[in-house]
């Protein structure tokens, strides 16, 4: 029990550290959609920084994806675009997930309509 207790303190930054969906929106631009999106992440580096987001529809799918090159440690939040994104006929909602070098993907999603 007394490992426990410490480890449970170790595991609570390593969740606060998941990148965050602030923001994000969606417009059509032709027969693909571009998506506009703003993470916060407390990047530290090379060694520990926001990598990537998707664009999933409901099902976990992923429509697209956004790779991160570099970290964003001066600039929080910051926001980043995909175009090109091919919808299938009648979405009307997707979400955008984000993952970091360390953790990988952030379970939770945020959710757009598409109008």
């Amino acid at each position: 029990m007394k490992y426990l207790i410490p480890a449970l303190f170790l595991a609570a930054p390593a969740l606060a550290d998941a990148p965050q969906i602030e923001d994000a929106a969606a417009r059509a631009s032709g027969d693909t959609w571009r998506f506009d999106v703003t993470i916060r992440h407390p990047d530290t580096g090379w060694d520990h920084y926001a990598d990537g987001w998707q664009v999933l529809d409901m099902d976990g799918n992923e429509l697209g994806m956004r790779v991160l090159h570099h970290p964003h440690e001066t600039e929080q939040p910051f926001t980043r675009s995909l175009g090109g994104v091919q919808i299938p006929a009648g979405t009307k909602q997707v979400q955008i997930r984000a993952r970091d070098s360390v953790h990988g993907w952030n379970q939770d999603t945020y959710v757009i309509e598409l109008e």
